[in-house]
């Protein structure tokens, strides 16, 4: 099995966060404990569950895990569409951040379909 930062959704997811992260830090502070939060505890939960599941020995228990990611991932839309809806987020950068995502979600469910088959 290939490790977990070699796979090329890892790699985006992992710099989806570090966007994320990034756009989230000029939300206002009365968003520290609500939409900063669970934007990011979303998309940080995307690359965490692809390495924690690639540990797995099962093929579906490591689909599990991707499929996790998957809801992970469409959370983080969500969450980007209000930030955008709200003007946190300029609506080019969210635009992109929710090209992104689309992007990760096709990555995502081929190999989770990949893993399940497999196993």
């Amino acid at each position: 099995m290939v490790h977990y930062s070699k796979l090329q959704v890892w790699q985006r997811s992992h710099k989806l966060v570090l966007a994320v992260y990034r756009a989230s830090q000029s939300f206002p502070d009365a968003e520290r404990y609500n939409l900063t939060s669970q934007l990011r505890r979303a998309a940080l939960s995307v690359p965490r569950n692809i390495a924690e599941g690639s540990k797995r020995v099962a093929p579906q228990e490591y689909a599990r895990f991707l499929n996790i990611a998957e809801e992970s991932l469409s959370e983080s839309q969500y969450l980007i569409l209000v930030g955008r809806d709200l003007g946190y987020i300029p609506k080019e950068l969210a635009r992109q951040h929710l090209r992104e995502t689309s992007e990760l979600l096709r990555m995502l469910q081929g190999l989770r379909e990949k893993i399940q088959s497999d196993g």
